[in-house]
């Protein structure tokens, strides 16, 4: 009984986030504008404030200023002013995409640069707190560059992905009605998110999952064999690299 009710609480905290900053948004925007009769703008501003103060809650919470919930705080603030000033409620709903945008060239630089910004939440998932796999993580990016060419792919995925994202809101936000926009720029996020999910999955993270797999097992095979016995040991490791490259 305590299990499941782990579980729920767990599933709920998961969604948690989901219906902060897209479902209370977008029921927000249609309960103003429909039943109290608010203007779009308004409509549209007093919708960004839950998902904005979720952010800061964030930050004062972890009593750390992460990069990316500062960079959705900042194009929020932006975007809110800029709408502020201009009275277009196009603006506002472009800076959705502005933080898509700026996210994924982050993501792209961080590639350029060796450092891919995906692995911070990628590794986590794929090792799962598991000493061996954490271990058999530090070799492989240290040692394998097909590891290390696959974490550089689950990065250029994401930061692609979300490049195209953008483009395709912004020219939504110019030429499909405000109304539509602000339901359909939910669903433009959410099959983006998939369709990363699932190229990242195929084309990085589930080689990079056969590649820990054979390495925690030729680590296992090296433990068990005796310390006198060196051959075996290096056989082992050889063979662990060959099925890294061929999964790869």
């Amino acid at each position: 009984m305590t299990k499941n009710s782990d579980n729920r609480r767990g599933h709920l905290a998961n969604l948690l986030p989901l219906v902060l900053d897209v479902a209370v948004p977008v029921g927000s925007y249609y309960l103003l504008k429909d039943a109290f009769g608010v203007s779009t703008f308004v409509a549209l501003a007093a919708s960004s404030v839950v998902p904005a103060a979720r952010t800061v809650w964030s930050v004062v919470k972890d009593r750390e200023l992460n990069g990316l919930a500062a960079l959705i705080l900042f194009v929020n603030v932006v975007g809110l002013a800029v709408g502020f000033a201009t009275g277009d409620p196009r603006t506002m709903l472009a800076k959705d995409s502005a933080a898509s945008s700026a996210i994924g060239i982050g993501i792209l630089v961080s590639v350029a640069c060796g450092r891919p910004m995906m692995t911070a939440g990628l590794k986590p998932w794929l090792v799962k707190g598991v000493p061996e796999r954490e271990a058999a993580w530090e070799r492989l990016a240290a040692g394998s560059r097909a590891f290390r060419r696959a974490e550089r792919v689950f990065s250029l995925v994401w930061g692609v992905v979300l490049l195209a994202e953008c483009v395709v809101r912004v020219v939504g936000v110019y030429v499909l009605p405000v109304d539509t926009m602000v339901w359909l720029g939910s669903v433009i996020l959410a099959v983006a998110m998939l369709l990363g999910f699932l190229l990242g999955g195929a084309l990085a993270a589930g080689p990079m999952v056969a590649m820990l797999a054979a390495e925690v097992r030729g680590g296992e095979t090296a433990e068990r064999t005796p310390a006198g016995d060196e051959v075996p040991v290096a056989a082992s490791r050889v063979a662990a690299g060959q099925v890294s490259a061929s999964a790869a």
